[in-house]
C-alpha cells in the first residue's frame, strides 16, 4: 500500500459562461467551458493508521474545519466508512477568491488521491458524484479533461481546445458570488449554444457575470480595460481573475512584463488533461 502522495491541484478558467434560465429550486442553468492550466497548488497526503484527518500547514483565514480538503477527506471516510486517516499539506499558489477554482481544485484532489491511498474503490463517476456535495466546480476537477459543462455545471462533455497560453491578472480583491448572482445587470436569458458552434466561432460568447462585476468592483474593470490592451480580456467565473489567451508563451510574457508593476498575476500554458487523469486512465 502506497503511504504518501504527492499531487498538483490546477487552476481552471470559464472560456465563457452563459445562464440560460433557472431551476425550480433557484440554481441557474449553465454553459461553459473549462480549460486547465499548468499552475497549480501542490498537495501531499501521507497516510495515517488512527483515523485521524489532520490539515498540517495553515491556510489564512480558513480554518481547518471550514477548509474544503479536510471536508474531501471527511466526506470519503464517512462515505467508505474508512479505518485509515490522513495528513494534508496544500502549498498555496492559486489566489482564494479569484474563480479560478482552487478550493475546488484541492478537493477533487484530495478525494481522488485518497480514493487511491485507502483503496476504497470508487470510481470516476462515483467520485464526481460525491465531490458534487462539496461544491459546483469539484466534478470537473474530477473529470480530469477540458470540458463543456451544463446544467448547474454538472453535465460535462470533453472538449478539444487549441493550444493557449494564457496571462491571468489578480486584483486585491474579492467578489461575492452571490452578490454576482442577485445583481440586475445580470443576464439569465442566453439562448442555448452548440459545442459546434463554439469551436467554430460562429456565435458570440461571453461570461455574464462580467458586466455585474466591473460594476460592483473598480478594480477589476480596470484590470480588463489594461488587459484589452494586449488581448481579448475576460473575467473567469465570478471574478476577480481576469484573463488574455495568445498564441504563444512569448506573447503572453511580454504583456505581462508591460503589467506586472501594476497586477499580480502569472503566464501559464492551457492544458487539456489536468494530473488527476492518470488516476482514470480508461475515464
Amino acid at each position: 500500500m502506497n503511504k504518501n502522495i504527492t499531487i498538483s491541484a490546477p487552476a481552471k478558467l470559464n472560456l465563457f459562461l452563459h445562464i440560460t434560465g433557472q431551476r425550480e429550486d433557484g440554481y441557474h442553468l449553465l454553459q461553459t467551458v473549462f480549460q486547465f492550466l499548468d499552475y497549480a497548488d501542490t498537495i501531499s497526503l501521507t497516510l495515517r493508521e488512527d483515523s485521524q484527518i489532520v490539515r498540517t500547514l495553515e491556510l489564512e483565514g480558513v480554518p481547518a474545519e471550514d477548509d474544503l480538503v479536510v471536508k474531501a477527506a471527511r466526506l470519503l471516510q464517512a462515505h467508505c466508512d474508512s479505518p485509515l486517516g490522513v495528513d494534508i499539506a496544500v502549498e498555496k499558489r492559486l489566489p482564494m477568491g479569484g474563480g479560478l477554482g482552487g478550493g475546488s481544485s484541492n478537493a477533487a484532489s484530495v478525494l481522488v488521491a485518497l480514493n487511491h491511498l485507502w483503496q476504497c474503490g470508487l470510481n470516476q463517476q462515483e467520485l464526481m458524484t460525491l465531490g458534487v456535495q462539496l461544491g459546483a466546480d469539484v466534478p470537473v476537477f474530477i473529470f480530469a479533461q477540458s470540458a463543456w459543462a451544463e446544467g448547474v455545471g454538472e453535465r460535462l462533455k470533453p472538449i478539444d481546445l487549441p493550444k493557449k497560453w494564457f496571462l491571468v491578472l489578480k486584483p486585491q480583491i474579492n467578489v461575492s458570488t452571490a452578490k454576482v448572482f442577485a445583481h440586475p445587470q445580470l443576464q439569465r436569458d442566453c439562448s442555448t449554444i452548440t459545442i459546434r458552434d463554439f469551436l467554430q466561432g460562429q456565435t458570440q460568447v461571453q461570461n455574464v457575470c462580467e458586466n455585474p462585476v466591473r460594476d460592483m468592483c473598480p478594480e477589476v474593470d480596470q484590470a480588463l480595460k489594461d488587459l484589452a490592451k494586449y488581448g481579448e480580456s475576460k473575467l473567469t467565473g465570478t471574478g476577480a481573475c481576469v484573463f488574455a489567451a495568445f498564441d504563444d508563451r512569448k506573447q503572453a510574457e511580454t504583456a505581462f512584463s508591460e503589467l506586472s508593476g501594476k497586477w499580480d498575476g502569472f503566464v501559464a500554458e492551457g492544458m487539456s488533461q489536468s494530473p488527476l487523469k492518470e488516476f482514470f486512465p480508461n475515464g
